[in-house]
């Protein structure tokens, strides 16, 4: 499988494409990582250094690429956070080009804008192109819930009303949902949720709540869950995988008190998830 993954990229820590492309190398799959930043750190910190890369050199980049003849051989189109408005334009024409080239690629976008804690933290027109030019062209979407709401106009909370909210969404275009960070006001106390809406169902896992800030927590969901579906087809196996591997990652880090992603310490959580927490069909 090769994934052409255009994202941010941090020098310390892991965000963007600094956490998804070394667990995508771990279970096998060939990453071709284009970056949309080259920051030193994460923004989370207030403070960083480093430049955002123009839409043009992006495409230049792609382009590059393009001529290596590798299009026809792609699979997958990953995109994250996305820097400079312009880079949704890049996106759009190079999903389409990979697609002209393999019938058969898909494109994954995880639509960075920010959580229900810290509120937005992208460009304030990252969040209209987001929802109004680039999720349509998606065959796979991986919302956090507050990203959800923003994209549906709706606040998902309950089962059923997250399920409603995916369905908004999935009429616009994507096919699977994958919808993280799930906080319904009935689940058991000091757990969390994801939940995958696509058309053959609707799955749910649980977890238990650990209690921190991961930065890029969720490009390597995105990453992991994408890959799975992408070798099975099966949403609930590629869900309970990546809530299996994630979940440890983010207990190891955790555990070390970092906090920055133990991701190379929790490579075998990647490689051998333990499946230790139980799907349960929901639709």
């Amino acid at each position: 499988m090769k994934v052409l993954s255009i994202q941010s990229a941090v020098a310390y820590g892991h965000v963007g494409n600094s956490a998804a492309v070394f667990p995508l190398q771990r279970i096998g799959v060939e990453v071709l990582p284009v970056y949309t930043v080259n920051f030193s750190n994460h923004t989370g910190y207030g403070a960083w250094r480093g430049p955002l890369i123009s839409p043009e050199d992006v495409a230049a980049v792609i382009a590059g690429i393009e001529d290596r003849g590798v299009f026809p051989e792609i699979d997958v189109v990953l995109s994250g956070y996305q820097g400079g408005e312009g880079i949704a334009d890049v996106i759009i024409d190079t999903v389409a080009r990979v697609k002209k080239a393999n019938p058969d690629a898909v494109y994954a976008c995880d639509p960075v804008m920010g959580n229900a804690k810290s509120g937005c933290f992208v460009a304030p027109a990252i969040p209209d192109l987001l929802r109004e030019r680039v999720v349509p062209v998606a065959d796979i979407l991986t919302p956090n819930q507050f990203e959800l709401g923003f994209l549906t106009g709706t606040e998902p909370g309950s089962i059923d009303s997250t399920l409603a909210s995916a369905d908004l969404v999935r009429a616009r275009g994507p096919r699977t949902v994958l919808v993280t960070s799930v906080e319904r006001p009935d689940r058991e106390a000091d757990t969390i949720e994801m939940m995958v809406v696509a058309d053959a169902g609707a799955w749910i896992v649980q977890t238990p709540l650990i209690p921190m800030k991961a930065n890029g927590s969720g490009d390597v969901t995105a990453a992991l869950f994408t890959a799975h579906l992408q070798r099975t087809g099966d949403p609930a196996d590629a869900l309970a995988r990546t809530a299996s591997s994630v979940f440890d990652l983010l207990s190891n880090t955790f555990e070390a008190g970092s906090r920055e992603l133990r991701l190379i310490e929790s490579q075998e959580a990647y490689a051998h998830p333990r499946l230790q927490f139980p799907v349960r069909q929901v639709r």
